[in-house]
């Protein structure tokens, strides 16, 4: 764990050499003397779009496509292999009870990302309009993307909310331990809009406190009064420090519930 740790570090650093370096010879060579003042800005941005996502997703593959294990490890994964957020929620019952169990808990299905919601997510986000079914980034789990994501927007900002990502288990398909999930969901809160610490995309920041925003989802089950039995599993991982795919500090405990229609 200590020298992916530092892998980890190391990596970040050389990471971040490398764009100040590349970044400054490609001004030095193909710009430092055709650039006027006015022109600045233009050339600034189109660097920032061309590494930001090209260059560094493509590196960030390729790197942990060598040193990442390819196998549950209770955390998602971002398109290009980062670490994302992580599983801590599971539920037993079909998609059908999933989505009824949230929609009568108050939560909104989120909508496919596509371009035509992305587009409606980035002018609301600027213009500040409600967007309850925005569509949330694609996170993988079992080398797909999320099945179903459910959320719950903050005073009709669409930059703040409560979403939790839902990915359907592989048939006859064991968690550690030899229990059994048809679902297991990664909830986290969406305090602000910002910029990846990884490789510098836009992108929602959350808040660090992953499992205050587990207990939330547990809670709107509760309030009214819905079938379901919930079973706590202490300690179901090693409670753990670290980033997820954005860049975004988080910690738990590493407590798992199992949530199940009655």
């Amino acid at each position: 764990m200590k020298k992916q740790t530092l892998f980890n570090s190391a990596f970040r650093l050389i990471r971040f050499i490398f764009i100040v370096i590349s970044g400054s010879l490609i001004y030095q060579v193909l710009f430092s003397e055709i650039l006027t003042k006015k022109t600045h800005i233009f050339a600034y941005i189109l660097l920032w779009l061309f590494s930001s996502y090209l260059i560094l997703p493509f590196i960030n593959k390729l790197m942990t496509g060598r040193y990442l294990p390819n196998y549950f490890i209770g955390r998602s994964r971002t398109s290009d292999g980062l670490l994302g957020d992580p599983v801590n929620l599971a539920f037993i019952g079909s998609k059908a009870e999933l989505e009824q169990l949230f929609i009568d808990s108050g939560w909104t299905v989120a909508e496919k990302l596509s371009l035509q919601s992305s587009v409606k997510m980035i002018l609301a986000s600027v213009l500040g309009k409600s967007y309850p079914s925005a569509p949330v980034s694609s996170l993988f789990l079992f080398d797909k993307r999320q099945d179903i994501a459910f959320e719950k927007q903050i005073e009709n900002n669409p930059r703040r909310r409560h979403h939790v990502r839902f990915w359907q288990t592989p048939e006859n398909w064991y968690l550690p331990g030899g229990r059994q999930a048809d679902w297991l969901g990664a909830a986290t809160y969406d305090k602000k809009v910002g910029l990846s610490f990884f490789t510098g995309q836009v992108t929602h920041k959350i808040n660090s406190d992953v499992d205050k925003e587990r207990d939330f989802v547990l809670d709107t089950f509760e309030k009214p009064k819905q079938p379901v039995s919930i079973e706590l599993v202490e300690h179901f991982t090693t409670s753990y420090h670290g980033r997820n795919g954005g860049g975004d500090e988080i910690f738990t405990d590493g407590a798992l519930p199992f949530i199940k229609m009655k």
